[in-house]
């Protein structure tokens, strides 16, 4: 697998097919497995970790042929390619910044990513466009099946699979739905939703997962434990609850389209006129002009442009990748002026006339 060539192009996750795609961009189902003969991450020694990597790469190599799976030694990537693989929700920030052997095979439409040696010996991740639970939990499913016909998992006939998380323990999974809501920020009814999340045991996290900070006006929406559910009862928990927030996200932008139709206009032509001329930008900015420039397109504001090639632009934005497309390393601000001109360069092309239509 060529990391310079996938920088070129987005995963199949990105594209913006998926159903409800306006407002779900992913549906990422995570399973989290540990091997029976060794200690858990955190209490390996490097010898262990070697081993456990040379055990579940061999099971993943050979899953790999029916899934199209490319396996990378990620101790053998430098930082850069690590972080861009963090940027495209491939391996977690924390299996980036690790050290020891560890690994990840990644499919050729980046639907599916297995993470070895990342918190637990053994994660495995399926991302589909859109709110589509129900096809990622069968895609993983069947992977899961599969290597643990070649692996002996460290599982409990009370408890379910052990993990090194208390609150991965059962299951092991995490199913989670990212969204994009700017009009629940616009009209501060955002803060009120995610309290209603926590009360039903959901967690809301940033676009990054774990501990990020939400970005763009992305937040994914999760489990929080997994013990004494069902694989099926978790898929419903957070699937029963995305389509009333799919409905809040559309009625607030609804209210804004009528009640504040000037200054949604005003906000969506701001955004595009800065990020089609600025010639110095940083990645904080650009994620939030974008995420009035993703909803400006879906309230046909903006119809030149199409939910990809927004959703390409967040991802391509990122410091990682413009490096990777750059070709050289760049320091920050290199960097903001690099993100301006890819900006400029990406919506001043020919089949994008001009700014938004102010009615």
């Amino acid at each position: 697998m060529n990391l310079d060539e996938m920088a070129e192009r987005s995963g199949e996750w990105l594209k913006g097919e998926g159903p409800e795609s306006d407002i779900v961009v992913s549906s990422r189902i995570r399973l989290a497995r540990n091997l029976t003969d060794y200690p858990f991450i955190s209490k390996a020694t490097d010898l262990d970790r070697a081993e456990i990597e040379k055990t579940l790469r061999k099971s993943v190599v050979d899953v790999s042929k029916k899934a199209s799976l490319s396996y990378l030694d990620v101790n053998e990537l430098d930082g850069i390619d690590r972080q861009f693989l963090v940027e495209r929700q491939l391996i977690s920030r924390e299996h980036a910044e690790s050290e020891g052997a560890r690994g990840v095979a990644i499919d050729t439409g980046e639907r599916v990513s297995l993470m070895v040696n990342e918190e637990d010996h053994l994660r495995i991740q399926v991302m589909h466009s859109g709110f589509d639970l129900k096809a990622a939990w069968e895609r993983i499913n069947a992977i899961d099946d599969r290597l643990e016909e070649r692996t002996a998992y460290a599982f409990h006939s009370r408890l379910g699979y052990l993990t090194a998380c208390p609150t991965n323990v059962g299951t092991g999974m995490r199913v989670s739905v990212m969204l994009h809501l700017p009009a629940l920020v616009m009209t501060r009814q955002i803060e009120k939703v995610f309290r209603s999340l926590h009360k039903i045991s959901l967690a809301v996290r940033g676009l990054y997962g774990e501990g990020s900070q939400a970005m763009g006006d992305f937040y994914q929406i999760s489990n929080q434990i997994t013990l004494g559910k069902s694989e099926e009862e978790l898929v419903t928990q957070v699937g029963d609850v995305v389509p009333v927030l799919i409905d809040y996200e559309r009625r607030a932008r609804e209210f804004l389209q009528k009640e504040s139709h000037e200054n949604l206009h005003d906000k969506v032509s701001r955004a595009y006129g800065i990020l089609s001329t600025a010639q110095t930008i940083s990645s904080e900015e650009t994620m939030h002009l974008l995420s009035s420039i993703r909803m400006g397109v879906e309230l046909g504001l903006l119809p030149e442009l199409g939910i990809g090639q927004v959703n390409e632009l967040f991802i391509q934005t990122q410091p990682a990748h413009l490096q990777k497309i750059s070709g050289v390393e760049l320091n920050t601000a290199d960097r903001n002026v690099a993100r301006a001109a890819f900006l400029r360069l990406h919506l001043n092309r020919d089949d994008i006339h001009g700014s938004p239509e102010v009615n």
